[in-house]
């Protein structure tokens, strides 16, 4: 349930209340609001119901969370959650590219790529130091020596950087690199990892997993916000479906569905989504159309010679004129 305190509260009242709920064995989740403050308290429904808690001070109303997933509803939380990652936020009027290679190779490459990635207008780097593949044979990645090219790169260009995290006793050492923690598809049911990352208090990019339903996906998200972490970022990346012709389906409607149901950002991943670079531009024009808050974009030096998705990776040059050609389709959809 959501407890709505009334605009002049005092902090012994909100206090009061918040003493009431945790020695009743609720958790709660104070959220500060434009025009209010709400105090989420995730338990036992039926005590819930049998304590009269709109008879306190201060007290406007009680709403009962009709969703399962309770934090990132915007039962919760009526405006939009802005994530601050370094000093680019993701949430507001401006549409955020994440930019950079699948995964982090060498030095040469990494800092190439940074340098190329920030001078076509991209906001935040990627690159993979630790690459969970579907074949035990395929690039795994560089592990720290990958995450330290990361950090010399974000030292070289000022871009923060996003990088996987796929082992629960990983987190502390990503965490210690990395501005953004993502925790990909494969892992987005990994709770021991959500739980992790949470408790970091570091942005998350959280991305769908192949076959989840919507609903999975925010329950996801729920571990993650439940730890006290409400940075956490969406990211649509296609699901599995019968068709053959791109590496998965791109689910667009999937963003206005959320921006319904959470108060979360939203990306779209147009690049893991068709498996093909060329496709990347039509499919990025569709998510600022449906209202996403950025994209993730795969870009490399000499996609041709990428140890991994070079198939669907950007070139410089094509990445910087698909970011010049975006400008007008974000103007039109009304963001910056």
């Amino acid at each position: 349930m959501i407890v709505v305190m009334k605009l002049e509260a005092s902090p012994q009242e909100v206090s009061a209340v918040k003493s009431r709920l945790e020695n009743l064995g609720f958790k709660i989740h104070p959220i500060q609001g434009v025009k209010r403050l709400v105090l989420g308290a995730v338990g036992d429904r039926k005590i819930a119901s049998s304590i009269n808690l709109e008879s306190y001070p201060g007290v406007e109303k009680v709403v009962p969370i009709m969703n399962p997933f309770k934090m990132v509803s915007r039962e919760v939380k009526e405006e939009n959650t802005v994530v601050k990652v370094g000093e680019v936020e993701i949430g507001n009027s401006k549409v955020v590219t994440i930019g950079g290679p699948c995964a982090v190779e060498n030095e040469k490459q990494m800092i190439s790529v940074a340098r190329q990635v920030k001078q076509a207008g991209g906001q935040i780097l990627r690159g993979g130091a630790y690459k969970p593949r579907s074949s035990p044979y395929s690039f795994q990645g560089l592990e720290e020596e990958g995450l330290k090219l990361l950090a010399q790169a974000r030292e070289e260009t000022g871009l923060p950087v996003v990088t996987e995290v796929i082992n629960p006793q990983d987190v502390e050492l990503v965490s210690s690199y990395a501005d953004m923690l993502q925790v990909g598809s494969r892992n987005m049911q990994n709770f021991a990892l959500l739980k992790a990352v949470g408790m970091t208090g570091k942005p998350v990019l959280l991305k769908r997993g192949l076959s989840a339903t919507i609903e999975e996906w925010l329950m996801a998200a729920e571990y993650i916000v439940a730890e006290e972490n409400y940075n956490v970022v969406l990211c649509e990346r296609g699901i599995r479906t019968f068709e053959t012709y791109t590496r998965n389906t791109l689910d667009i409607s999937a963003v206005p569905v959320i921006k319904g149901l959470s108060h979360l950002p939203v990306m779209v991943d147009p690049s893991h989504s068709t498996g093909d670079w060329k496709l990347v531009p039509s499919l990025s024009r569709a998510a600022i159309a449906a209202g996403a808050d950025g994209l993730l974009i795969e870009v490399h030096p000499n996609p041709p010679e990428a140890l991994c998705d070079g198939k669907q990776s950007l070139s410089p040059k094509n990445f910087s004129r698909f970011m010049e050609e975006l400008k007008p389709f974000i103007k039109a959809a009304g963001r910056n």
